[in-house]
This record gives structure tokens, C-alpha cells and sequence, in this order.
């Protein structure tokens, strides 16, 4: 394939990690295919993305845009002048950097950069990670070439001629677990004699999960469960004094945020996790037997909507939010004694894995621009 020069590509949106990572393993995916290639990021200031991506090694423009909030706010009295602001400051950095195509993930600042794209005539792409459709990419869909989707039966939001289903990119190092194992039980001084529980509340911590393993701590304790918990960042003081109260502690390693989840999916033999999008697609390329807890502070109840579409497929067991507290680690220790269980979700959950999404998205972008 001739090319005249270098493919610029535009990558827009963020917000949460849901957002983030699936932005930056496409980044990835396009960059190792053309090495040349020269690729920009576009978030929403103050957001994570404008940390994550400059870490990931790539450049990222910061838009003045945020959501809608519920109730009468300042931030709300404002929004409308931050849509204009994000449009103008779009438009100029699409001329500026003419790129070939663009490419929205959902999260704020994909609306703005996107439509600007399509107004320019530039092609492009919206990704949807979830199984409900977000506002975003909804309202984007009659304006863009194509719809990359991770769940079936997603015409119900988008015109069908234009969905493909891709699955959710995910971290390289996650599709690559064989031969992790050891390696992660030293790196987080583990015994192999011993199961090991994996909690996560995503990156900034869920108060329900947090509150379950606070309150049933001790159960964890006295079955010999080795407890590895992402408790997030707004609660790691909270939950690390609380911790030093109980007796044996030693089992449990508590982390604000963990970094080397590959190694931690590697060693876990059962996983408690919230259901965002990125969480179910990095699971169920792991295979790892998981308790999906919803979280119920969500549009459209989405979370609930993913992990019903693993539980559908006999994938995962759901615990609702609500009933959490008192159930949730009696059934994770339950789950950890059930081999044949274990067995049973690991082989469903993996047959739903789409190792291959951030490639063939890739491919949907050369299509467009080739």
C-alpha cells in the first residue's frame, strides 16, 4: 500500500479508565502497524486521560468541556459556553493538524472533536464499549463511517450498516498471561499453597466493595484467603486504618490503584470487580472466574446491562450492589472452593473474549483512509 506520507490520526474522548485504556491500546495497535505514523490525543482538561495518555508516550490536547450535571450548577450555567469553546478549539486543532481520520472512545471530548471532524469531511470512527449505547456516541452515529461495538445486537442504538463488532481493545501485556504466574506470586509475595482473591473497584475505588471486604474481613482471614484489593485512590487512607485494626492482616495486600494488573490477573483464582466495559473485556481475555458488581451510579444502568450479558452466557455471577454487604464475600469464598464452578466460568468467559479488537479496528480505520 503507496502512501504519500505518514497517516496523522486523531483520538478523542476519556474520562474514565473505560475510556482511557481502549483509546491507548488502538494508539498502540495503529503505531505498530505504521510505525510513522503521527498520532493526537484530544480529553477533557483536568481529566485522567491528560495524565494516562503523556505517560502512555503520546501527545494529548486538553478541551474545556464536561458533562451535564443533575442538579442547577455553575459548571451547568457554563456549558454551553464550553461546547462553543471545545467546537472553535476542535476546529482549530483539525486544521492545524489535518489528520487522516478520527477516532472517538465516548467521554466528553469526543462530541465536540468528532463532530468538527465530520464538518471538515475528515472520515471517522466512534468506538462503543459498552452493551447501552453511551449519549455521545449515540448522538455521533448518523454522522461517522463506522461503529466499533463490543456487544451483539447493538442496531438497537446504531444504524446497522455501519456497526462492526470488534470487541473492546484491551492492555497488550493481558492478552499474554501463560507463564505469569510465579512471576506474580513473588512480585506480590504470595504463597502458591494458598487461593488468591483479586478485588477491584476500578480506578478511583468502589465504596459498596470497599465496605463488603471491611465488614467480612475476618471471614477472608479465617478460610486462608489471600486477598489482593484495588481499594482506589479516594479510599486507600480510610480502608488502610481500618485494616490495621484486624488481627492476621498479613493475607490481605491492599493497593490504591494496581499497576501491574497483569499480574495480578495471572494469579487470581477468583476476581470481584465492578462490570464497566473495559473490566469485563480485560476479564474475559484473562478467563478468570468473576463476581460482577454492578455499579448502580451509572447511565442507563450499563454495568448491570454488561454483566447480565456475561451471566446470560453462563460467563460470571452477579451480586447486586445493594445486597453486596452481606453476600458477596460469602459467595467469592464459596466460588474459590468450586473447582468444577471455577472451571465452568473460566471456559464461558474466555469463549467471549475478542483478543483481536484493537486490530480490527485498526483495519476499519485503513478502510476509511487507504
Amino acid at each position: 500500500m503507496e502512501k504519500k506520507e505518514p497517516y496523522r490520526l486523531i483520538i478523542s474522548g476519556g474520562g474514565t479508565g473505560g475510556h482511557v485504556y481502549p483509546a491507548i491500546a488502538i494508539a498502540n495497535a495503529f503505531k505498530t502497524r505504521f510505525p510513522e505514523a503521527e498520532i493526537l490525543f484530544v480529553g477533557a482538561k483536568g481529566k485522567m486521560e491528560m495524565q494516562k495518555v503523556p505517560e502512555a508516550g503520546y501527545t494529548i490536547k486538553g478541551l474545556w468541556i464536561s458533562g451535564l450535571q443533575r442538579k442547577l450548577t455553575l459548571d451547568n450555567l457554563s456549558f454551553p459556553l464550553k461546547v462553543v469553546d471545545s467546537l472553535l478549539k476542535s476546529k482549530k486543532i483539525i486544521k492545524r493538524f489535518k489528520p487522516h481520520a478520527a477516532v472517538g472512545v465516548g467521554g466528553y471530548a469526543s462530541g465536540p472533536l468528532l463532530r468538527m471532524a465530520v464538518k471538515h469531511k475528515i472520515p471517522a470512527i466512534v468506538q462503543e464499549q459498552n452493551s447501552y449505547a453511551g449519549l455521545t456516541n449515540k448522538m455521533l452515529a448518523r454522522k461517522v463511517q463506522k461503529i466499533c461495538v463490543a456487544y451483539p445486537q447493538m442496531d438497537r442504538f446504531f444504524p446497522a450498516e455501519k456497526v462492526v463488532l470488534t470487541g473492546n481493545p484491551v492492555r497488550k501485556d493481558i492478552t499474554e498471561l501463560t507463564n505469569k504466574r510465579d512471576t506474580g506470586l513473588s512480585h506480590f509475595g504470595l504463597r502458591a499453597d494458598r487461593p488468591v482473591l483479586l478485588v477491584l473497584g476500578g480506578s478511583l475505588g468502589a465504596r459498596t466493595l470497599n465496605d463488603s471486604m471491611i465488614l467480612n474481613i475476618q471471614k477472608l482471614i479465617d478460610a486462608q484467603v489471600q486477598v489482593l484489593w484495588q481499594c482506589g485512590k479516594f479510599y486507600h487512607a480510610e480502608m488502610q486504618n481500618k485494616l490495621s485494626e484486624v488481627p492476621q492482616n498479613d493475607l490481605v495486600k491492599l493497593f490504591e490503584f494496581l499497576k501491574e494488573m497483569d499480574l495480578a490477573y495471572a494469579v487470581a483464582d477468583v476476581v470481584i470487580s465492578r462490570a464497566g466495559a473495559l473490566s469485563v473485556s480485560e476479564l474475559s481475555i484473562a478467563g478468570k472466574p468473576t463476581i460482577f458488581v454492578p455499579s448502580p451510579n451509572v447511565a442507563e444502568d450499563h454495568q448491570t446491562k454488561n454483566a447480565q450479558a456475561m451471566v446470560e452466557n453462563k460467563a460470571a455471577v452477579l451480586v447486586k450492589d445493594v445486597e453486596a454487604r452481606e453476600v458477596l464475600i460469602d459467595r467469592a469464598i464459596e466460588l474459590l472452593k468450586d473447582e468444577e464452578k471455577k472451571a465452568q466460568l473460566s471456559k464461558n468467559i474466555k469463549a467471549m473474549a475478542k483478543p483481536n479488537a484493537a486490530n480490527e479496528i485498526v483495519d476499519e480505520i485503513v478502510k476509511l483512509i487507504a
